[in-house]
């Protein structure tokens, strides 16, 4: 009788990956990356043990997005006090902060448990080409 496999906390093996998010669509390569993140592309997935890799995104200033979502798309944020909302598109959030168009996308398609904070940790995105871990890169 064959039983089924359970991943311990012990025989984690985390590796790094980086993904060329230029010219990419931003919903199908934040699918690629949650993937990545959770573990599901692993074969001794478990669903309870967090045995995801870290995920290195380059060039996030460079994403497209289809349809009118640049102009149409809103983020949302609220201060917590009165009169406190505050929303602005697509566009505005590429030219301030355009790491976050990724980290938020990545965030939403993560599942809403206890895990899903260490798993953003282990998401490094950055706007242009240059990252600092080359280092972790070469070590697979």
């Amino acid at each position: 009788m064959q039983k089924s496999y359970s991943q311990k906390t012990s025989e984690i093996k985390r590796q790094w990956h980086i993904v060329d998010a230029k010219d990419k669509v931003l919903g199908r390569i934040s699918t690629e990356i949650a993937t990545k993140l959770i573990g599901k592309n692993k074969k001794e997935y478990t669903p309870h043990i967090d045995a995801g890799d870290y995920v290195v995104v380059i060039n996030a200033a460079d994403i497209a997005v289809t349809g009118k979502k640049e102009e149409d798309k809103m983020y949302y944020r609220h201060s917590g006090y009165p009169g406190g909302f505050k929303k602005q598109n697509l566009a505005k959030l590429r030219s301030q902060f355009p790491e976050r168009i990724v980290e938020k996308a990545v965030k939403n398609m993560l599942p809403k448990n206890r895990l899903q904070g260490d798993r953003m940790a282990r998401l490094k995105v950055y706007a242009g080409s240059e990252h600092n871990h080359e280092s972790q890169l070469g070590a697979k």
